[in-house]
């Protein structure tokens, strides 16, 4: 594979170390550290939905992947165990697994449910090894302690450590330093890359490159002209030189935030359909709040049985962050949109042009104690779900949605039958309950 002309990129093996750790078929893997007669099983999630969410590696190795419709995947497997998505209790596992990561080093962050990137630079003496040894370490922990099987990347920057982490899986650990960049990049195609879409990599295409490799032997200056700032973050992240360093706060601003719902099964009914686009709209809203944005241009889509979507958006003439101001416009947006009698899988509500919320500065005709009311119910509203529960306060058109007739799909996860004593519905203790027989 490596030519006589090929001569490393950079001979220090480890001026930084980067860690990216990414679970093995996440949800599918919790369900059988949860259910231990489940493992060697193929397994999917996604029942509610009617489309895989997760498979395992079991349900993999017979040819079911993510995306697929569960009655196809059922048609090639008898056997295939079919369950809801928790994504409660994914969720426990995901903060266990990075408090394992953060026991290691503070330098996490957070990039998914199931991956994240740690940096542990300058750690080799406090835990008496090579960098090698430490990823391996928190590996080991992860899958001792969690029952889940994690593959880990370790190289000088974050594109690197991805790439190195989808190399062996499941359960793999790839290190790759400095002096093998050169050894390692020919082994990813373009298409492997993080940051390289279908555009980029049939553009990369047409200028004769197939993998990495072929890339960062591109001068610089080329990369800059073919694919602009992108191009030239990506030729130095592959060339072991960091632009995207390892930022382990919590992301606090938005350019944009979006809420859809895939329904558990298509439905025509009119007064659903607008009650599940409302909810989507409170639950923007709830989050806009939280970080004290405002919004002032709305989307709206409603997604067809056969994955059709129609959308359409409005500028509003202000920023705004209550919900009750804009539910008149979303209600016009609904009947422009909306066939009756045609079946319906999922709504969306997008807000765009987000802004720091500063207050209201009215136009000339407006009502300011009516809207100032709207505001001060919206936040009081806030107030009592984040003591009561989630949606216990909500907008009257999603009161329909209890009461919508429940199919197969609507069955509840294991460890929402499972309720401990003073547990509800919607106030949960943060333990996944394990079933233990004595």
């Amino acid at each position: 594979m490596r030519s006589t002309t090929d001569q490393p990129v950079m001979l220090s093996s480890f001026p930084q170390a980067i860690l990216h750790v990414d679970g093995d078929a996440f949800f599918t893997s919790v369900e059988q550290a949860i259910h231990p007669e489940l493992k060697g099983r193929p397994v999917v999630t996604g029942k509610e939905r009617g489309i895989i969410a997760c498979a395992s590696y079991e349900a993999k190795a017979l040819g079911i992947k993510r995306g697929v419709p569960l009655w196809e995947a059922q048609r090639a497997c008898a056997d295939l165990v079919v369950l809801p998505s928790d994504y409660e209790l994914y969720s426990l596992f995901s903060n266990r697994m990075f408090e394992i990561m953060r026991r290691y080093t503070p330098m996490v962050q957070e990039h998914s449910i199931d991956e994240g990137f740690a940096d542990i630079s300058g750690l080799r003496r406090r835990f008496h090894g090579s960098y090698q040894d430490i990823a391996q370490a928190l590996q080991r922990d992860i899958q001792q302690e969690l029952d889940i099987g994690v593959s880990v990347g370790l190289s000088l920057t974050k594109s690197l450590a991805k790439l190195a982490s989808k190399f062996r899986k499941p359960r793999g650990f790839t290190g790759v330093a400095g002096p093998h960049l050169h050894v390692f990049l020919p082994r990813i195609p373009l298409d492997g890359v993080w940051g390289f879409g279908r555009n980029t990599v049939h553009l990369l295409h047409k200028h004769g490159l197939s993998n990495a490799w072929d890339f960062v032997r591109r001068p610089k200056a080329w990369a800059d002209q073919v694919l602009g700032k992108v191009g030239r973050d990506i030729w130095d992240e592959l060339r072991g030189h960091s632009v995207f360093p390892v930022d382990p706060e919590e992301k606090t601003s938005y350019a944009t935030i979006s809420k859809c719902k895939t329904f558990t099964s298509p439905s025509s009914d009119r007064d659903f359909i607008y009650a599940k686009l409302v909810r989507n709209l409170e639950n923007a809203f709830i989050k806009l709040r939280r970080y004290r944005l405002a919004t002032a241009e709305l989307v709206v889509a409603l997604r067809e049985k056969d994955f059709v979507q129609d959308a359409v958006e409005v500028r509003l003439s202000r920023p705004t962050s209550a919900t009750h101001e804009v539910l008149p416009v979303i209600r016009e947006l609904f009947e422009v949109l909306h066939q009756p009698d045609k079946p319906y899988r999922s709504t969306m509500v997008v807000l765009n042009r987000l802004s720091e919320d500063r207050g209201i500065q009215y136009e000339l005709f407006e009502d300011p104690v009516r809207i100032d009311a709207m505001i001060r119910t919206a936040h009081v509203m806030d107030e009592i779900n984040n003591q009561f529960g989630k949606h216990k306060v909500q907008l009257g058109p999603a009161l329909v949605l209890p009461h919508h007739p429940q199919t197969a799909r609507d069955e509840k996860t294991w460890r929402q039958q499972t309720l401990l004593p003073g547990e509800t519905a919607r106030k949960r203790l943060n333990i996944p309950r394990l079933a233990i027989e004595v």
